[in-house]
């Protein structure tokens, strides 16, 4: 169970490029929970991610992670137990090493100059054949060759190896053209099922947001302003939650890429 505490974060305070870009969240994520999070840009999701992870400190507030303050441990512990994607394709893998080793190196079953073991190559082939992107075939192939739906893929699979506590994905698909990121999305919604991960997935495209996992969040200047869950989140559509950002933001959704569905 993530916890999250009245979090501040106020970026270059006290100078006329001051921001606050989380005001005061407090937020409870159940073990299991798969929430997805929308908003327009600058609405501060990444930034609460960047928090959550240990990218950068809060001001004020704490961050618990299955009862333990997380609050300020460094980015790369937190990397042990917090799953991450990201936007970009090319960040999470090593592009000059094979497929095998970006996956022994995830899987902490050797790597790069290091010797895998037969059984452990067996279960590479397999788990990259259930993706369906014929990766399973080109495992001594550098990742740098890979198109970025096979990598952003690759990456999904490598984030997950250890079943982490929590798993954040930080617009994974949106560099990604339609069909593939529908492709890895249906990737995620079965990695996330089987796993019985605890998931985050900040998106865009508010049909997604509302079609995958068992909770919805809305982010507006800092603030979480909507949390929809079970048969509300059900019934909602697209129109819906652009009428409730009208009426809680007080203000009209124009965003273009909020748009998009």
């Amino acid at each position: 169970m993530l916890e999250i505490q009245k979090i501040t974060k106020t970026f270059h305070p006290g100078t006329p490029d001051e921001r606050i870009a989380l005001q005061d969240i407090s937020l409870t994520v159940q073990t299991g929970d798969f929430i997805t999070l929308i908003g327009a840009n600058g609405a501060g999701k990444s930034t609460l991610f960047n928090a959550i992870s240990g990218t950068f400190p809060v001001d004020r507030g704490r961050i618990l992670l299955d009862g333990k303050d997380i609050t300020w441990t460094p980015a790369h512990q937190r990397s042990r137990v917090i799953g991450q994607l990201f936007q970009d394709p090319m960040k999470g893998s090593a592009p000059h090493m094979s497929i095998e080793e970006n996956m022994a190196l995830a899987s902490g079953r050797g790597g790069w100059l290091s010797h895998v073991r037969k059984q452990d190559r067996e279960d590479f082939r397999a788990q990259l054949q259930m993706l369906g992107m014929g990766l399973e075939d080109r495992m001594d192939q550098p990742v740098g060759l890979l198109s970025g739906g096979q990598r952003q893929a690759l990456t999904l699979l490598m984030a997950t190896f250890s079943k982490p506590q929590l798993l954040l994905l930080d617009e994974h698909t949106a560099a990604l053209d339609p069909g593939t990121a529908e492709k890895v999305l249906g990737m995620t919604r079965r990695i996330v099922a089987e796993g019985k991960l605890t998931c985050l997935m900040v998106t865009h495209n508010m049909e997604s947001a509302l079609e995958m996992g068992n909770r919805t969040l809305m982010m507006h200047q800092g603030r979480i302003i909507l949390d929809v869950d079970g048969e509300e989140k059900k019934r909602i559509c697209v129109s819906d939650l652009m009428e409730k950002f009208r009426e809680l933001s007080g203000s009209a959704m124009n965003n273009d890429r909020m748009l998009l569905s």
